[in-house]
């Protein structure tokens, strides 16, 4: 018996930190499916800007006005814990240019690995297509809060640009 359900997506990522384009993709998602649970991915090997808690805390936050999300943290493969989330949907939200042909890779690779999990692919909306929290950290040292607020929560900008005082205070 398939105890998986096709209302549940998962949408799994670094978050790091969470952009106004991941929050778009979250907004819209959220009104497609009955539940959506935001996986915030830890990567030991991999340098982050905010620890998982914190990134966990600024979903949360951002999404306070969206009552089906729910936000968890995980290790491993992703489409790993889309299944253990009990979903079938795996979002990945991509920039029309620079993401498709990884997220093809990664997508038929996660096809291999779990048949009964779909991708769906969602861009951000126009002016945000192409934000992503790379982005964010080459920007962010020479960019103001406004300027971050184009692309960030403003609670994000916020611990952003507290990140680069700190930063640079050490240098």
């Amino acid at each position: 018996m398939d105890t998986t359900s096709p209302r549940i997506a998962v949408y799994p990522g670094s978050f790091d930190p969470i952009t106004l384009g991941h929050l778009n993709v979250m907004e819209r998602v959220s009104r497609l499916f009955d539940h959506l649970i935001v996986g915030i991915g830890i990567n030991i090997e991999k340098q982050t800007m905010f620890e998982p808690e914190e990134r966990a805390e600024f979903v949360r936050t951002a999404t306070a006005h969206l009552e089906n999300i729910e936000i968890r943290t995980f290790h491993g493969l992703a489409v790993q814990f889309v299944k253990e989330c009990g979903a079938r949907i795996m979002v990945r939200g991509v920039r029309p240019i620079t993401d498709i042909p990884a997220e093809l890779t990664m997508m038929m690779a996660n096809r291999r690995l779990a048949p009964e999990v779909e991708t769906l692919f969602m861009i951000a909306d126009g002016e945000l297509a192409h934000v992503s929290s790379s982005l964010i950290k080459q920007i962010a040292p020479v960019a103001g809060e406004e300027e971050l607020c184009r692309f960030l929560p403003r609670n994000v900008a916020d611990a952003v640009r507290a990140k680069m005082t700190i930063r640079e205070q050490a240098y």
